[in-house]
Parts: C-alpha cells; sequence; structure tokens
C-alpha cells in the first residue's frame, strides 16, 4: 500500500486544485492520508498551501509537530460549493440532526467531526490566510474528539477557544499572525462585551454546544469566540498548553465536564470564572 500511495497523493492534490464550484454537484469528497508528516523542510509558505489537500496535510502536520495533538491517520474533506449544499452536506455527510443542520450553516463555514472536515468553500484560495486558519480550527476540533473518543463532551467554550489558539499558532509559525497581536485584539473587544460588563460569564451556558451559539448569536459572534480564546489562553499561560489535552483525555475516562475541569486545572469553573473575570476588570490579564 506504500507503494501506491505517492500516485494517490498525485491524484488527489490535482482534483484538489479546483473548488467545489467546479463540480456539477457541488459536492466534492477528498480523502486525505496524513499517515507520514510533511518534512519541515517542506513547509514553506506559500509554496507548499497550493491545494486543499496541501493545506490540510500542512496544517495537521503543526498541530501534530509543534502543539502534540493526534491527529487521525486520514481525515474525509468534503467541500460545498454554496450554503443550502453545504447544509444539505451537514445531514447526509456529518449526521447531524436537521435543527442542528440549519442552524450551524447561518453563521458557519466549517464544522470538524470525527475524522471529517465538512467546509462551505467559498471560491478563494487554498492557501490564503483565513481559509488556513479555517483548516487549523476545524482540525483542531477532530484532534479534540480523537483525545475524547467523543463528541460534545467538553466546554463548548474551552473547545473554540483551543481551537482559535491553535489557528492562531499555526498562522504564526507560518509568518501570517501572531498570537500576541490577537490576544491584544481580543482585550480590547472583550472588555465591553456584555458577559464581562456584568461580571458574569455564565459559563454553564457557554458550555454547551447550544448554549453557545445563542450566547454569540445573542452577544455578537467575534466577540465571544474572542472571550473564549481569551480564557483558554489564560488556562495555557498558568499551565502550558499540554493541560488541554490532558483535559479532553480525562473526559475519555467518563468523567463529566465539572469534574475533568477541576482535575485538569486545579480549579472548579466557578472559581476559574471569578479569578478570569476579577483579572480582566482590574486590567490584568
Amino acid at each position: 500500500m506504500k507503494r501506491r500511495r505517492p500516485r494517490l497523493l498525485v491524484a488527489l492534490v490535482a482534483l484538489a486544485a479546483g473548488t467545489a464550484a467546479c463540480s456539477p454537484t457541488g459536492r466534492v469528497v477528498l480523502p486525505v492520508a496524513l499517515e507520514e508528516p510533511v518534512p519541515a523542510t517542506a513547509l514553506r509558505y506559500p509554496e507548499a498551501f497550493g491545494s486543499h489537500v496541501a493545506v490540510v496535510r500542512g496544517v495537521a502536520t503543526l498541530l501534530s509537530r509543534d502543539l502534540g495533538l493526534p491527529v487521525p491517520d486520514h481525515v474525509t474533506v468534503y467541500l460545498y460549493a454554496s450554503r443550502a449544499i453545504f447544509e444539505r452536506g451537514l445531514v447526509n455527510d456529518g449526521r447531524l440532526p436537521t435543527l442542528r443542520a440549519a442552524e450551524l450553516s447561518e453563521f458557519a463555514i466549517g464544522v470538524g467531526k470525527r475524522r471529517q472536515l465538512l467546509l462551505h468553500d467559498t471560491g478563494g484560495p487554498p492557501g490564503g490566510p483565513d481559509w488556513v486558519r479555517l483548516i487549523a480550527h476545524e482540525l483542531t476540533h477532530v484532534a479534540q474528539i480523537e483525545l475524547a473518543q467523543g463528541e460534545g463532551r467538553a466546554e463548548q467554550w474551552l473547545a473554540e477557544g483551543m481551537a482559535e489558539w491553535a489557528a492562531f499558532a499555526v498562522l504564526e509559525r507560518l509568518g501570517l499572525d501572531t498570537l500576541v497581536e490577537r490576544r491584544a485584539a481580543a482585550i480590547g473587544n472583550v472588555r465591553d462585551h456584555p458577559a464581562m460588563r456584568d461580571r458574569h460569564l455564565d459559563l454553564d451556558s457557554l458550555g454547551t454546544p447550544r448554549g453557545f451559539t445563542a450566547r454569540h448569536v445573542r452577544e455578537g459572534s467575534l466577540e465571544t469566540y474572542q472571550l473564549a480564546f481569551l480564557m483558554t489562553d489564560y488556562l495555557i499561560r498558568r499551565h502550558g498548553f499540554e493541560r488541554l489535552p490532558d483535559y479532553f483525555r480525562l473526559l475519555a475516562t467518563g468523567r463529566g465536564r465539572y469534574e475533568s475541569f477541576r482535575l485538569a486545572f486545579g480549579q472548579g469553573l466557578d472559581d476559574f470564572e471569578r479569578e478570569f473575570v476579577g483579572r480582566y476588570i482590574q486590567g490584568r490579564p
């Protein structure tokens, strides 16, 4: 099988050079093999990120090599040419309930599920910074599912914040952005977030997929994702990034979200919320 793999990758790269709009159905399926990381010397941007398959393989290499995330050996990438086709794909390919698919397709352009990336391809270049960030974000969700051995078990704000942090780290390693700049921008916006003004984040609601969705629709998508990023960044600066995979591994043992958080980070969610809000209110993020 290994002898056939180079020919398979050549074929995949050729197919991935197009977009979903090139398909008569508006849907393209790309099986991507990730068993062997891309050599570090070959990960030059933008040269090594010229196709959808190349972007997925390059990002997977960075997530695995630099952040220690368990990216699976194979991922299937689905590209959809329109929002309506994306919504149908979330149901037919992603096996999401119809109502949840309709809800997500209203604002999301990507969903990471178990060994799947489902993406609304808007026709931009595969190697564009926004697309690389999207792939990194969703591929981090795929890794989280591998760690937790299931979907929807973690605090949703932490899952989203970790995915944002990892995506910015990938962009930083490619020379496209920096975590320092992203942190500064988020701090400036989050101080005006309704939850921060009220000094009550309500992590119970932010901790579930539907609650997180409802909050970002009501309070602003950018601000809510930035809040999740800053809370996760705060945990990383205190405990190191490696503590996040440890948290997801605890979920795989059958422990609940509250117990797993306390064991991983040494405090309950209520205590963490008070500490985080207090530091930001005092201007000591």
